[in-house]
């Protein structure tokens, strides 16, 4: 196994990795510097946008361009103007949230969680972008959503609330996008102050996770227990994502700073996006938001 730094762009808070297939090209986000990156998975040919507002992940369309979860609700992005339209904004009556982490089901659907800004409050939600843009919430209650996932076969969601300590399970219905039955899929140790955020699922149907503030990714078994852990060079770790032309090269965010001053760090990173070789698994290709 190798870790290294792939590109060193120091974001404020680098979040939300996503690979396409495709193109073959890695797109990661600044959730508070307000951009966009793609890069080759071995960060060269990086180009970079700007959005209107704090950005807390992306989804990819099938027929081109992204769908960002931004502060005031969901917009449409076209890459080759830079310019974004406003969707719409599942929370106006909640200023102090904003949308944080997110991913797309097997039936295109955006699941995309909010959070309380200042990470205290209990406000956010888990909302469900439908390809015709309606909006249902999921669950409700969370301080700040992060990790949303799905098992091999698509029946079951996990998703975390960082302050929960713990990652849950859903059941979860393909077909409708409708979940039920929540319960804690695994305890995430806590122990050096970490917390659990992005996630992502090996086809084998181990869930990996980041602990942010704690400087490991986990690879939990399909039961909940912990397989392995990855010690990485710095600590404020914020998500992962398979990815490569085999989908076997696991990709880290991480932030320079941490959101609030309340939070410990570790000084300035050395790199911002690392890669990591040599693990002898592959990821599931994502598939992209069907609007």
């Amino acid at each position: 196994m190798e870790v290294s730094v792939v590109a060193d762009m120091k974001p404020l808070l680098g979040e939300g990795p996503v690979w396409d297939p495709d193109t073959e090209r890695l797109y990661f986000i600044d959730s508070l510097g307000k951009r966009i990156f793609r890069c080759a998975a071995d960060g060269r040919d990086m180009q970079t946008w700007s959005v209107p507002s704090e950005i807390g992940s992306m989804a990819l369309k099938q027929s081109g361009g992204a769908i960002l979860a931004l502060r005031d609700g969901f917009h449409d992005m076209d890459f080759v103007t830079g310019e974004t339209r406003h969707i719409v904004d599942p929370e106006p009556e909640r200023p102090a949230n904003r949308l944080n982490d997110g991913k797309v089901d097997l039936k295109g659907r955006f699941i995309c969680g909010s959070m309380d800004t200042g990470e205290a409050a209990p406000t956010g939600s888990l909302w469900r972008l439908d390809p015709d843009h309606t909006l249902t919430e999921l669950d409700t209650g969370i301080i700040c959503s992060n990790g949303p996932c799905w098992s091999p076969d698509w029946s079951t969601l996990y998703f975390s609330d960082s302050f929960s300590g713990s990652i849950s399970a859903y059941d979860y219905e393909a077909e409708t996008g409708q979940v039920s039955n929540k319960r804690e899929f695994a305890a995430v140790d806590g122990s050096r102050g970490g917390a659990p955020d992005g996630a992502t699922v090996d086809d084998e149907g181990y869930l990996w996770g980041a602990t942010v503030f704690d400087g490991r990714i986990f690879r939990y078994s399909p039961d909940g227990q912990v397989d392995w852990a990855i010690e990485m060079p710095v600590v404020k770790i914020t998500s992962v994502a398979f990815g490569g032309p085999n989908l076997d090269q696991l990709f880290v965010t991480s932030m320079a700073e941490p959101p609030l001053p309340k939070y410990p760090g570790d000084g300035p990173l050395r790199g911002s996006l690392f890669r990591i070789d040599g693990l002898g698994v592959r990821g599931l290709p994502e598939p992209k938001f069907a609007g």
